[in-house]
């Protein structure tokens, strides 16, 4: 059982590890993150019946495979076997309660080196730690437009869930804190919305659910992909993917930040321009309520979306 602060064991280099003896050199640490891709998957705990569901974990693998080319990590492990491991790592940490799977590949052994080379080593590591959804929990942001620009595919590849980019919406998240918001919303160099950092932007405008589009540098989320599909299949909302003007998100009736540790969460003022009522409206409360069940095990449309982990339990007569 993993303790409060760490699970029991990590998946590294091939095999099942104890955490205490996955280390590396100090030296190795710099350049190693450089060009590290990474993915960031949930879990989710039913209590109904004591199953802990993966959600769309083909999908984040498959990703994940994409973004090592990307950056031309030299990945040996096919998604297949990464997600036997994955499964195989849940299992020994008995985790029995909401999870954060986190698989990366990362330069290796770099220490003296410059993170350019053609031929690279590289090696994975997935790391599981407990993580509560907030779903239903009436959280919510306040957010501000950013002075800084998202990157552009001709900068660093958004598609790809690189270490790297994540610095450019950290500088974001820092100055709009600092400003007195929660986070905050990147335009990109046409100036038109991109997305939050870590996170996808959808607003209901009208009664439509309005998205930017992948050509609007953002990172081309699975829970997006996801929200947009119960959106049109479960609510008969129509759902629009295109450029977004900054001045839009003024006059929104709903927005709402989505995407795997962000899930759903409402957006009630920008740049202290009220969102709607100022409160989570009523076609996120519903596609929140949706996307809930769907995650619990209680929606059997989608099953497909979901990797039970544990083995079924006996239901007595």
């Amino acid at each position: 059982m993993a303790s409060s602060k760490h699970p029991s064991f990590v998946w590294w280099r091939g095999e099942r590890v104890a955490w205490d003896d996955a280390t590396v050199h100090v030296t190795d640490l710099g350049w190693s993150t450089v060009g590290a891709v990474f993915e960031g998957i949930r879990g989710y705990w039913d209590d109904r019946s004591e199953q802990l569901y993966v959600f769309r974990l083909d999908e984040h693998l498959e990703r994940l495979v994409s973004s090592c080319r990307l950056v031309r990590l030299p990945l040996r492990y096919s998604a297949a076997e990464l997600r036997e491991a994955t499964l195989e790592l849940i299992r020994a940490n008995d985790s029995r309660e909401d999870t954060y799977i986190r698989p990366m590949v990362y330069l290796a052994d770099t220490s003296g080196k410059r993170g350019a080379q053609i031929e690279q080593n590289a090696e994975v590591l997935i790391n599981t730690n407990t993580m509560p959804s907030h779903l239903q929990t009436g959280m919510a942001q306040r957010v501000c437009v950013s002075s800084w620009t998202r990157i552009s595919d001709n900068v660093m590849p958004p598609r790809a869930k690189n270490f790297s980019n994540y610095r450019n919406g950290q500088l974001a998240t820092m100055e709009a804190r600092l400003d007195g918001y929660d986070s905050a919303i990147m335009l990109n160099d046409r100036r038109q919305v991109s997305e939050l950092p870590g996170a996808c932007l959808m607003m209901v405008h009208r009664g439509k659910l309005i998205t930017p589009d992948p050509q609007q540098s953002i990172l081309e989320s699975i829970t997006r992909d996801a929200l947009i599909r119960l959106a049109r299949e479960e609510l008969g909302i129509e759902v629009v993917e295109r450029a977004i003007d900054r001045t839009e998100l003024y006059v929104a009736d709903e927005i709402f930040s989505c995407g795997t540790a962000a899930e759903i969460t409402p957006i009630v003022d920008v740049d202290h321009y009220q969102v709607g009522d100022g409160v989570k409206g009523p076609i996120t409360t519903r596609l929140e309520q949706v996307f809930h069940d769907v995650l619990r095990g209680r929606e059997q449309r989608y099953a497909h979306w979901r990797t039970p982990v544990h083995a079924a339990v006996a239901v007595g007569v």
